[in-house]
């Protein structure tokens, strides 16, 4: 993992169901729509949002290093 993640919710999968907030309530927000977007765009790398990333049931959470764009999660195959 590095230090710094950049962290995107893509809001046309997004389904509203609040496991990200759950996972990690700091990092991610649900708008007035249900729609999760993260609480900043980059953040320091850590379990809870991993955590919400992998809980996501659409896979709408996508994390990258910043700079380089090296998918953290989902991880390439």
């Amino acid at each position: 993992m590095g230090d710094r993640w950049h962290v995107e919710v893509d809001r046309s999968l997004c389904v509203g169901s609040a496991t990200c907030v759950h996972h990690a309530p700091d990092d991610f927000r649900l708008d007035a729509a249900r729609q999760s977007h993260p609480a900043e765009p980059e953040t320091d790398a850590n379990e809870k949002v991993l955590a919400a990333a992998e809980s996501c049931p659409v896979e709408a959470i996508v994390i990258t290093l910043p700079g380089s764009g090296e998918p953290v999660f989902p991880p390439e195959e």
